[in-house]
């Protein structure tokens, strides 16, 4: 067998990818978790549906990441971060998840994770050659 390493992209060939590591993880969740993945995107707009801030995310198996979370720098601090966390929040308490995962570097928002019952579980170091990425998660079920 002759095999090469290409950087050639396509869509069917990142599908492949995924979807093969898929059908591979599914083999060892239990049924009840299996196909569990769902989007969830929030969107924070204005009254001219100017979106300016939001939640990117996703529910996999038994928990909800957060890819990406942005507020505005100019409507920071007035609230609308909270908001939001906790729209996720309910929505993954409803989709029966476990616990939310997240992360952030030392000068986004990890106060702010900590605040609402975020707990870091790693980090890395040197990240950007001065920065730290923390890695956090909120247990939902007790």
């Amino acid at each position: 067998m002759d095999l090469n390493i290409t950087k050639d992209f396509n869509e069917k060939d990142k599908k492949y990818i995924n979807s093969s590591l898929y059908e591979f993880n599914l083999k060892h969740f239990p049924e009840d978790l299996r196909g569990r993945y769902q989007e969830v995107n929030l969107f924070l707009k204005d009254e001219n549906g100017t979106v300016r801030g939001g939640i990117l995310g996703e529910i996999c198996w038994n928990w909800l990441e957060i890819h990406t979370f942005m507020i505005d720098e100019d409507i920071r601090k007035l609230g609308y971060g909270a908001k939001l966390l906790f729209e996720v929040e309910q929505i993954a308490l409803e989709k029966n998840c476990d616990f939310i995962k997240v992360d952030t570097l030392s000068f986004q928002a990890l106060d702010f994770y900590k605040k609402f019952g975020y707990q870091v579980y790693g980090t890395l170091d040197k990240v950007g050659r001065e920065y730290e990425h923390f890695f956090l998660k909120k247990d939902l079920s007790f």
